[in-house]
């Protein structure tokens, strides 16, 4: 009786398991894949690259920073309005909110000017990524500067 108990509880243990590395796998991969849309990102701001905005921003977009809330349009108008000499990303935390939503919050290293203003150095930004027609496309992106 003792070892169909032992088994029993040894299989329920390793069929939990199994099951929790399934829905971890399947969030890890979307984690990498809103990270790199995140990173890219950056490196298209850096760059002027408005296309990647258009494409990789939701129409209904809003930018939330210092200097107020801005839509779709406003954003991309105002990327060929920076001097970016350069980005730096990390400290990646992610949250699945649904299977059709995440969030996620770093810290961006950055030097440039945006509007004839010195951009703070250091900034925690939250992006949300919404899924939708089977793409990844950014939402929301708010940003807090640093306290200096």
């Amino acid at each position: 009786m003792k070892k169909i108990m032992m088994i029993l509880v040894i299989a329920i243990a390793a069929t939990s398991a199994a099951f929790g590395q399934t829905k971890m796998s399947k969030d890890s991969k979307v984690e990498a894949q809103i990270i790199a849309l995140e990173k890219a990102g950056w490196e298209a701001w850096k760059n002027k690259d408005v296309s990647w905005f258009q494409n990789n921003l939701s129409a209904d977009a809003l930018h939330v920073d210092g200097a107020g809330v801005t839509n779709k349009s406003q954003s991309i108008k105002a990327v060929a309005d920076c001097e970016v000499k350069s980005v730096s990303l990390d400290n990646f935390k992610f949250l699945m909110l649904d299977k059709n939503s995440a969030l996620i919050t770093f810290t961006g290293t950055q030097d440039g000017v945006c509007s004839g203003k010195t951009i703070p150095t250091t900034v925690y930004p939250t992006s949300v990524y919404v899924k939708r027609d089977g793409k990844w496309l950014n939402a929301l992106y708010t940003e807090t500067p640093a306290v200096q």
